[in-house]
């Protein structure tokens, strides 16, 4: 299951150099991935309440083309793999209009409690819906 986000480049997300500046990347990637976990079925906010937390532990990003202000990017996010500790999303940015790739990117995820200690297992109802998230890969 793929989650597609589109928006454009502000002045705000470029640097000294009139292109996107290399962080405005990593908070559309953000966006992206809390997108995506919103269609699979986990809230945030409440899995936070059920003492689940998943923060990013590796995270591997490639710059290939800058952006410039005013273009319209699609970020697109989907579970690449999972096991029963960590969870690897895929990411792409790209443009709307040419379809050229501003940058691609993979970030690994485990569980933790609210206070940081590790699952030694992932809970089931993350597993469960990793599994719906990666049960159509034609649509990656």
């Amino acid at each position: 299951m793929k989650h597609t986000y589109e928006t454009r480049v502000y002045y705000a997300d470029t640097d000294a150099y009139g292109v996107v500046w290399h962080g405005a990347y990593l908070r559309w990637l953000e966006t992206g991935r809390v997108e995506l976990c919103d269609m699979l079925g986990l809230d945030l906010v409440s899995m936070k309440k059920s003492d689940i937390l998943i923060p990013v532990t590796n995270m591997n990003i490639r710059y290939k083309a800058s952006a410039k202000l005013d273009d319209r990017i699609i970020i697109d996010s989907w579970v690449e793999k999972f096991n029963t500790l960590s969870v690897t999303f895929r990411q792409t940015v790209k443009s709307k209009e040419t379809g050229k790739v501003f940058a691609e990117a993979s970030f690994d995820c485990v569980a933790v409690t609210n206070a940081g200690k590790l699952y030694r297992k992932m809970p089931e109802e993350l597993l469960r819906k990793f599994e719906k998230g990666v049960a159509c890969p034609a649509l990656v």
